[in-house]
């Protein structure tokens, strides 16, 4: 479960934050998740039910270790990327959703997605939303197909997959293996980003045109 420190600055967050507001007007914010997000990624998980922990960690999990929250946070943006939203809406700007690519070894071109947001908040776009934000960086770094584990019953995850074409296999009686291709060409870029257009905010789909196109 290592990871290794950033090779960015804060100058790196600071040009890919936007604001924006979800389809029901709820007012947020995008950034990647800094090494500092450790207490507010803490405090969210506090918010999740015990459901929507165990399908995003296929077990029950009542805590987020120190040792768990340094590999959540301590990211290098190429082979870990995490995107973090947080509400303009609550005092102190909590974090309410949390997307993240994990490569399965060092520079490969296969990456494993999560997708978290917080009960509160389900059910508004903001997973798909940050699905689609992470699919163009994950694209931007050279990431050609992500797979994932998934509780059979996780539709929320499911439904994702399968609006981006995924194909699923059974592994066991409760848990499916996802798939889905990333684009690669141009003309695919350029349809992840007319797609985040439709589905979001100005705010979210510049900040995906920023990193896939390197301009801060």
């Amino acid at each position: 479960m290592a990871s290794h420190q950033p090779a960015v600055d804060d100058e790196f967050i600071v040009a890919h934050t936007r604001d924006c507001s979800l389809r029901d007007g709820t007012r947020i914010r995008l950034r990647p998740v800094a090494a500092d997000d450790k207490e507010r990624l803490q405090a969210g998980f506090e918010r999740l039910s015990p459901d929507s922990r165990y399908r995003r960690f296929l077990a029950p999990t009542g805590v987020l270790t120190e040792r768990m929250l340094r590999y959540f946070t301590e990211i290098d943006y190429d082979d870990h990327f995490a995107w973090a939203a947080l509400s303009l809406d609550e005092p102190g700007e909590p974090g309410i959703a949390v997307a993240r690519y994990v490569r399965d070894r060092p520079g490969s071109d296969v990456a494993e997605p999560a997708v978290a947001v917080i009960d509160d908040y389900q059910g508004r776009g903001l997973g798909s939303l940050l699905l689609r934000l992470l699919t163009a960086s994950a694209v931007a770094n050279g990431v050609k197909r992500f797979r994932a584990t998934l509780m059979r019953d996780n539709r929320p995850m499911y439904n994702l997959f399968a609006e981006a074409g995924g194909t699923f296999v059974t592994e066991t009686a409760g848990l499916l293996r996802a798939e889905v291709e990333l684009p690669t060409c141009e003309l695919a870029r350029a349809e992840l980003l007319d797609s985040l257009l439709r589905h979001s905010c100005d705010g979210a789909a510049d900040a995906a045109r920023r990193v896939l196109t390197g301009v801060d």
